[in-house]
């Protein structure tokens, strides 16, 4: 039987890889939109524990919520990604300094 603790310990272990991900990896841009999807799955993976846990389900309603966020965060990103390839050839963060003012 599953308990609160095995899912917060996953929703952790998951969460900590998405941050090694963001700070070993600051060169992919797409590696980087996979990582803060992952903590998003952390998120999400710790309202559905406490949701089931106390018996309500208002944390499974910020999780649709917060999964259509994500969806829009993916399709915009990919979106942008998808220009800035055609423009620039590089999905390289540290090549990508067109912004800076």
């Amino acid at each position: 039987m599953l308990s609160l603790t095995h899912f917060l310990v996953l929703g952790a272990i998951v969460f900590s890889i998405s941050m090694a991900g963001i700070f070993i990896n600051r060169k992919n841009v797409l590696i980087l939109l996979m990582c803060v999807e992952l903590m998003l799955l952390a998120v999400n993976t710790n309202f559905i524990a406490f949701s089931h846990y106390l018996g309500d389900s208002a944390g499974q309603v910020f999780v649709f919520f917060i999964l259509t966020v994500a969806a829009a965060e993916a399709a915009i990103g990919l979106a942008i990604l998808v220009v800035l390839f055609r423009n620039k050839r590089t999905i390289n963060v540290e090549e990508l300094d067109t912004l800076k003012g």
